[in-house]
């Protein structure tokens, strides 16, 4: 039986202007291009096309279509249970840094903020999926360094970049031989970066995990959950860490000081309000020069674009003269 129908907005107005995905998915368009989603498209309960998005492989197929129909992309895939994050956050997040690095060039140009290919950024935990890469090479012909604990994650992501002309000498991988460790071993001497981004690991164990995926799936009025389900997947090191999101990122950014003129911006992903007051603390006592925070929300979900700088601002004009023109 059919729920009352929803007026949906035209636009999700969330979303970040330029993001691809401001309008309700075309279902259509993607299954003539990747036919393999069509059995996942059912209508809804209010009578619109959609997948169950507690299906992890409705939502991986999805995903899959987007990358093909939207960013280049022919080839995709991941392994079973790995992280396989929604796309439209994903590409605000990118254009966010894309409008700073505009506003630090102070350029009037909204979309090309500074030359793509001078850019180069560092994707702290690429992962299986290297969906950063893929959006900000396409989007903005940036290079990117993605970086791993986890050899399967690399392996898997080097395929999809071998296997996509798009991507070929734009990606390098680097495995992070110690676990503890977020910039050391894997940022070489004298190397520099215009970005660092990274989606940290949200939780402080598995059971948090599941348990968190339970009571998200009990506020759904037509599911009951006997059993948790990841809807996007992930491995434990992709889903949880010691001492949580907020840790990481506090190590994160206590880590960023032995590499403060390595990097124009270092930025990170912030899921929690509790994670983003324990990041100030930890970025006053680490000195910067600059802090940024960018609000962002897509769907029900609210997270934060954590941006800072040690650069001065001479250290600032030296660094655009030399490497953006």
């Amino acid at each position: 039986m059919l729920s009352e129908k929803k007026n949906h907005p035209s636009e999700k107005v969330n979303l970040h202007p330029r993001n691809k995905h401001r309008e309700r998915y075309d279902f259509r368009r993607l299954i003539a291009n990747i036919p393999e989603l069509g059995p996942f498209v059912k209508l809804n309960i209010y009578g619109d096309e959609s997948i169950d998005f507690f299906n992890p492989e409705a939502v991986k197929i999805l995903n899959k279509a987007l990358l093909m129909c939207y960013y280049n992309i022919d080839f995709w895939d991941i392994p079973k249970n790995y992280l396989c994050p929604p796309i439209p956050g994903r590409a605000d997040y990118l254009h966010h840094l894309a409008d700073l690095l505009r506003i630090q060039n102070n350029s009037e140009n909204e979309v090309a903020a500074v030359d793509g290919t001078m850019i180069k950024c560092l994707d702290i935990g690429v992962g299986a999926n290297c969906v950063f890469p893929i959006i900000g090479i396409n989007e903005y012909g940036w290079s990117f360094i993605g970086s791993d604990i986890d050899p399967i994650a690399i392996a898997t992501a080097n395929k999809i970049i071998e296997m996509n002309p798009s991507l070929k000498g734009k990606v390098e991988l680097r495995l992070q031989p110690n676990s503890k460790d977020i910039f050391a071993g894997i940022i070489a001497q004298d190397e520099c970066f215009d970005l660092t981004i990274c989606n940290p690991p949200f939780h402080s164990s598995f059971a948090e995990a599941q348990q968190q995926t339970l009571r998200k799936l009990g506020k759904l009025k037509h599911f009951k959950p006997s059993k948790p389900i990841r809807n996007f997947g992930g491995q434990n090191n992709e889903l949880w860490c010691e001492g949580g999101e907020g840790k990481f990122i506090g190590d994160m950014i206590d880590q960023s000081r032995q590499f403060s003129s390595s990097c124009f911006i270092f930025s990170t992903l912030v899921s929690k309000q509790t994670s983003l007051n324990n990041a100030y603390k930890a970025l006053k006592k680490a000195d910067i020069s600059e802090l940024i925070t960018i609000p962002m929300s897509q769907g029900n979900k609210t997270s934060r674009l954590l941006a800072w700088s040690f650069l001065n601002p001479d250290q600032k004009k030296e660094w655009i003269n030399k490497r953006w023109h």
